[in-house]
């Protein structure tokens, strides 16, 4: 399985609710009507005093990279990008493979409270 990674930057014109808005509420329909996507996240920045780079990040899954091609060729990727052009500023994207990074044994929380119990 692969994914996109999305970084995405709305739209200078709009606040962050305008945005969320259209990402949290609108867009998703759009992005469940791509052919072959078997999983849609996304990843809000949260509100903080640092300026953030990106507003969030969306990741999308599909079994492989062909399957990318063909929902991203498709008639539904059309108007999936005809609504991101009403909140995105900018995207930068990849297909990346996930990696899961098991926790060492010695860092596991139950290890860490029997060291710090002796």
């Amino acid at each position: 399985m692969v994914k996109i990674m999305a970084v995405i930057i709305r739209r200078e014109n709009l606040t962050r609710e305008q945005f969320l808005g259209h990402w949290n509420n609108e867009h998703p329909v759009f992005v469940w009507r791509l052919p072959g996507l078997r999983r849609y996240r996304q990843n809000v920045a949260i509100e903080h005093r640092k300026q953030w780079p990106a507003d969030g990040i969306a990741e999308l899954w599909f079994d492989s990279v062909k399957d990318v091609a063909i929902a991203f060729d498709s008639p539904a990727a059309e108007k999936l990008f005809q609504h991101e052009s009403q909140f995105i500023g900018k995207m930068d994207w990849l297909i990346a493979e996930e990696v899961e990074v098991p926790q060492p044994a010695d860092l596991q929380p139950e290890r860490r409270r029997e060291k710090s119990d002796r």
